[in-house]
């Protein structure tokens, strides 16, 4: 040992005890301890090796690259794991002892930590190893010291880092997350709920939940104030769940499903209230379609069955004599009736076709002038108050569509022209562009409400003025949307204030 060792150990064991209170990062801690070992031993170079299931060198000071090189890999072996202290110094010096031709010894310090051996300081040196029980004690201090500072740095680490993944989960989640106080004060927000409540973390965090949870209008379910005024938490496992309107600094109010769940601590008495914010526009807006649906399905299929149940009770009574134009008006109007009811369940099968995965279009060259002017002669015997025109150029192109949906797509424009347009002329136009063509449908009707523009697409979607003057389930044009988008293009409303309806869609052109 140094003439002057014991001179300087109260200034090791002092050092040592600072950083055990002064210094929580790992690696720096580990760098400071090694320091010491080397300058207490009277080393020239040393190591810390940290035991994670393996060995694994942390630290390392004064050794040459090549031999870090070779000694990281061996230690990380699996086999390296099950040897203990005594086997790994033991080998440690020996690899010292070859690799320097006999220059180098090692003194190694076993780091035991609450009775569980945590890692090992290896001091390379010129002498070989003589202590006496009063130097064994100090160096036995020491690395008890540096053992504990590891171990608390380690704990540090680990808090850090569970703090680190616990912002991950809570900023990654999808739904808004509070975390109360007992006292209901929050503690914590994530960036969900920042979006979903559009104010900033700075004045949700610290503010009482019932500042920021504020109801627009009664919500079903308790409260979390009046469950609280009940007893609430009684368990664990007492979750609480509300749904309502939230009010938001900024309109419209936010319909949400709010779920409370308590962290009692061992004794039972609340710490914290974890608080999940779920965004339930969609499902509220699923159940308003289907009581829509309901609604307009219900009234428009009972007309057209009620029809065909009418005229054909009264074609079967057995005492009247029916002319035969009667009897043939009333066939034809049972035809019409049915020939709707067939056209309504088949725009049904296709939103449903539609809501689980889309439509396929069959892609084949089409003739859109062609088949605009059939569906015109069709139409134009089925009205006397309205002219039908076809209006395209001469080098109109040939088109790779489905021309059954296309047909479909322009039908739907052409018979609601019809339904909305009591009398005047009814246009389809078509024009070419470099990458596409477009499609127009227009007419002399009173046009489509400014208001309503934004949801004439919609599934089920009728305006107040059109469901009292017209029949319709309100798929017409959400199919004809999905139609136009499954072959890569798009529809809308060109608004024409006091000009009539016009509805376009392009599709790209094909190329060859």
């Amino acid at each position: 040992m140094l003439p002057d060792f014991r001179v300087r150990q109260r200034d090791y064991l002092l050092e040592i005890s600072r950083a055990l209170t002064q210094e929580l990062d790992l690696e720096k801690l580990l760098a400071r301890i090694l320091r010491i070992s080397i300058e207490m031993l009277a080393g020239q170079a040393g190591l810390i090796a940290l035991k994670d299931g393996g060995w694994r060198v942390a630290a390392a000071q004064g050794i040459p690259p090549a031999f870090l090189r070779y000694l990281e890999p061996l230690l990380s072996n699996e086999n390296m794991s099950e040897l203990n202290i005594n086997e790994l110094n033991r080998m440690l010096k020996e690899l010292t002892y070859t690799a320097s031709m006999g220059l180098l010894n090692g003194v190694g310090l076993p780091l035991i930590a609450h009775q569980q051996t945590i890692g090992v300081i290896f001091i390379f040196r010129n002498y070989p190893d003589i202590f006496s029980s009063d130097d064994k004690l100090l160096l036995q201090a020491f690395a008890d010291q540096a053992a504990i500072a590891v171990y608390n740095a380690q704990l540090y680490s680990q808090v850090i880092y569970e703090k680190q993944r616990l912002d991950a989960l809570l900023d990654s989640a999808a739904d808004g997350i509070l975390i109360l106080n007992a006292d209901h004060t929050i503690e914590r927000c994530n960036i969900a709920f920042e979006r979903l409540l559009g104010k900033p973390r700075n004045e949700i965090q610290g503010a009482s939940h019932s500042q920021i949870i504020r109801w627009a209008r009664r919500p079903d379910g308790l409260t979390l104030e009046e469950a609280v005024a009940g007893g609430w938490p009684l368990t664990p496992h007492a979750h609480l769940y509300v749904e309502g309107d939230l009010a938001r600094p900024e309109p419209p109010d936010l319909p949400v499903g709010i779920t409370y769940a308590p962290l009692l601590t061992t004794d039972n008495k609340l710490r914290n209230i974890i608080v999940t914010v779920r965004d339930i526009t969609r499902f509220r807006t699923a159940e308003e379609i289907k009581n829509t649906f309901v609604s307009i399905i219900s009234h428009e299929l009972k007309t057209p069955v009620a029809l065909i149940k009418g005229y054909v009770s009264t074609l079967r009574r057995e005492d009247a004599v029916w002319d035969r134009s009667i009897v043939q008006d009333s066939l034809a109007i049972i035809e019409e009736e049915a020939d709707r009811l067939a056209s309504m369940i088949e725009d049904l099968l296709d939103a449903s076709r539609l809501q689980a995965g889309g439509l396929t279009p069959n892609l084949a060259d089409v003739n859109l002038p062609a088949l605009a002017r059939r569906l015109a002669e069709r139409f134009q015997t089925q009205t006397q108050k309205h002219t039908i025109e076809v209006d395209f150029p001469d080098d109109f192109p040939i088109i790779l569509a489905d021309e059954n949906r296309i047909a479909q797509l322009l039908s739907n424009l052409i018979s609601n022209a019809i339904k909305y347009a009591p009398q005047g002329k009814i246009t389809i136009h078509g024009e070419v562009r470099p990458e596409q063509v477009i499609i127009t449908v227009s007419d002399e009707g009173a046009g489509i409400d400014p208001a309503d523009i934004p949801h004439v697409f919609d599934r089920f979607y009728r305006s107040e003025k059109a469901a009292r003057k017209t029949k319709g389930a309100g798929l017409g044009l959400y199919l004809s949307k999905a139609i136009v988008e499954a072959h890569g293009g798009r529809i809308w409303v060109d608004p024409q204030p006091g000009a009539g309806a016009r509805i376009c869609f392009s599709l790209p052109r094909k190329h060859e």
